[in-house]
């Protein structure tokens, strides 16, 4: 085998690797040995409700311009959420970003969005993509409700 064709090879995985490292990646799913296509998963905590951690899988592509604008949203209460916490979130009905992603060298991005349902006391994350893809922006949603939590009030309060 060439000498130089192998060095490019292993150039080649090292970008690779190096590309796929994230400090927020907890899971990593190739989709086949012939696509350069796999499932990514990233741990995101809530920069001001601390007691919620979401859970974002979406799919890469390591060689392509742009990723698909497809993704999957979880999130979960992991530790104390508190009335001081909520005080400091937007209540708004459009609610504020907590994490964004860029998808495309485009101006395609993915973003997680926070949204405050005091009625019902849940909050809800919506994952979405800034791009309209075949006649459809992409989202998905994950609800935690506050039961249970020092944020929670009771409706005769």
């Amino acid at each position: 085998m060439n000498h130089s064709f192998c060095k490019s090879l292993f150039f080649l995985a090292l970008v690779f690797t190096l590309v796929a490292c994230s400090d927020k990646e907890v899971g990593d799913v190739s989709l086949g040995v012939f696509t350069t296509k796999d499932i990514k998963i990233d741990a995101l905590q809530d920069p001001i409700v601390t007691g919620v951690t979401c859970h974002i899988s979406s799919i890469e592509a390591n060689l392509d311009l742009s990723d698909p604008s497809d993704s999957s949203i979880a999130c979960r209460q992991v530790g104390e959420i508190s009335s001081a916490m909520l005080a400091e979130i937007d209540q708004s009905a459009s609610g504020e970003v907590v994490f964004k992603k860029s998808k495309s060298i485009f101006f395609k991005n993915m973003k997680v969005r926070r949204i405050y349902d005091k009625k019902h006391q849940t909050l809800i994350y919506v994952s979405y993509s800034t791009k309209e893809t075949s006649g459809s922006y992409k989202h998905s949603l994950s609800t935690v409700p506050l039961w249970g939590t020092a944020a929670y009030t009771s409706q005769s309060e």
